[in-house]
């Protein structure tokens, strides 16, 4: 009994999620994003992803960093929620551990999900970002965990930032809801 007890808590366990539904709203994007997370690529960040996102951590979340002909990058859970300080927002992850980079050999192509990280390799945390257009400058640098399988029309809606760093000035768009699905 312990053991189907145990085996049906993993399978219920959000490490094990197959993707994300992303709601989005906002000035610019308005619809839903869906991502086929890639646990076999990047099972710790995947694992990560799918947990902050079981709980509720990413809701309300803001694109505070949106790059035209780039990315667009969301996840900060400490300071990236709509309504608190957007100065902030891009500083911060959660109350997790920084993760160990996952480098693998698939290109960041239009529609490829990457994590964001600091100068270190190893400080992926909770923010990634969704490629707009190919940066094969990044392969090899930035974790893969995930790939746009529908709403690449809502990512192309996101509202741009301004200036060579992206930030997104007045009311940036939000993911209103992140759902884990299997």
């Amino acid at each position: 009994m312990r053991k189907l007890a145990a085996a049906f808590a993993l399978m219920a366990s959000p490490a094990l999620a197959t993707g994300l539904q992303i709601e989005v709203e906002g000035e610019g994007a308005n619809g839903t994003i869906t991502v086929d997370l890639l646990e076999d690529v990047a099972p710790k960040h995947v694992e990560q992803i799918a947990a902050l996102a079981a709980e509720g951590q990413y809701d309300g979340v803001v694109f505070h960093r949106v790059i035209d002909g780039f990315m667009a990058q969301t996840g900060d859970v400490e300071f990236g929620k709509l309504g608190g300080n957007m100065a902030a927002a891009g500083r911060g992850g959660s109350s997790r551990p920084d993760l160990p980079a996952e480098f693998s050999d698939i290109p960041f192509d239009r529609g490829v999900v990457g994590m964001a990280r600091a100068q270190n390799p190893n400080s992926a945390n909770s923010q990634f970002f969704i490629m707009f257009d190919p940066g094969h400058f990044l392969n090899g640098q930035y974790t893969v965990v995930g790939k746009v399988t529908g709403g690449m029309d809502v990512v192309d809606q996101i509202k741009r930032g301004k200036g060579q760093n992206g930030s997104v000035v007045g009311q940036p768009d939000v993911m209103k809801k992140v759902t884990v699905t299997e």
